[in-house]
């Protein structure tokens, strides 16, 4: 049975007192799209950050591709990495977030290339070359000389996930990147990303269009409260939802 991309174990986080992530079992194969579903405050941004070390887990195992992520394990015990080896890991695993964070002073191309020639230390030359490819397969390639001001909310996404991909991650994470979005600019945003899932990318999508979900996931994961209420096909959720607590949240939505 080949090894997971990544693979959760009883993971649970806290703030303080308040208990965000409750138990969290979860597993996603290499090439498969999850969508995580659910409302506001149920745990699905917070477990995404888990997956690349951007927040501790404090309990439970999380793995992605056979390693766990931000600690090394000797006997019994586990041991935190060193900043660099948490920054190399991570660099494996391509993050989209809500909000752009561009670098306003760079181009849409340097925005690319900067990570790649200063983390991966890539020539130049190359890394220019596969930035204006990645710009150009986001329908940005006439823009690679364009300041974030100077480009749509749109637009703009689409950088930030071309800079993602210039990193040739293993897994590609997005926290409802659509979300900042005005309502027209959001399909030009999606469609990159189906294109993505078409070529066999692996990918962990929070978001909140459904259908998008529907159409693209392999799999939808509904979570509430810190826990996976339920997981199934696309087909299966959206059109007969095991859970009572999943039927009232799609009631109010779909």
């Amino acid at each position: 049975m080949n090894q997971p991309m990544v693979a959760a174990t009883q993971v649970c986080k806290s703030y303080g007192s308040v208990s965000v992530l409750k138990g969290i079992d979860f597993k996603v194969a290499s090439g498969e799209v999850v969508c995580l579903i659910g409302p506001s405050g149920s745990g699905k941004s917070t477990f995404l950050r888990c997956i690349n070390h951007l927040e501790k887990i404090d309990a439970g195992t999380l793995s992605v591709d056979g390693e766990l992520v931000g600690y090394r394990r000797k006997g019994n015990r586990l041991y935190e990495l060193r900043e660099d080896e948490i920054a190399a890991k991570r660099s494996q695993i391509g993050m989209v977030f809500q909000r752009f964070n561009l670098f306003a002073h760079m181009t849409a191309l340097q925005n690319v290339i900067e990570a790649p020639m200063q983390v991966q230390h890539r020539r130049r030359s190359e890394a220019i070359e596969a930035g204006t490819a990645l710009l150009e397969r986001v329908g940005l390639g006439h823009r690679l000389s364009a300041y974030p001001d100077q480009l749509s909310g749109g637009q703009q996404q689409r950088v930030a996930i071309a800079r993602a991909l210039a990193m040739k991650p293993k897994l590609m994470l997005f926290d409802e990147p659509t979300s900042a979005l005005d309502p027209e600019l959001v399909g030009e945003v999606l469609e990159v990303m189906r294109d993505l899932a078409g070529g066999g990318m692996t990918m962990i999508v929070v978001t909140h269009e459904m259908r998008f979900a529907r159409d693209v996931a392999d799999r939808v994961v509904f979570m509430d409260n810190g826990m996976v209420v339920e997981a199934g096909h696309p087909e299966q959720i959206f059109g007969n939802p095991c859970h009572e607590r999943t039927r009232a949240f799609l009631s109010k939505i779909i």
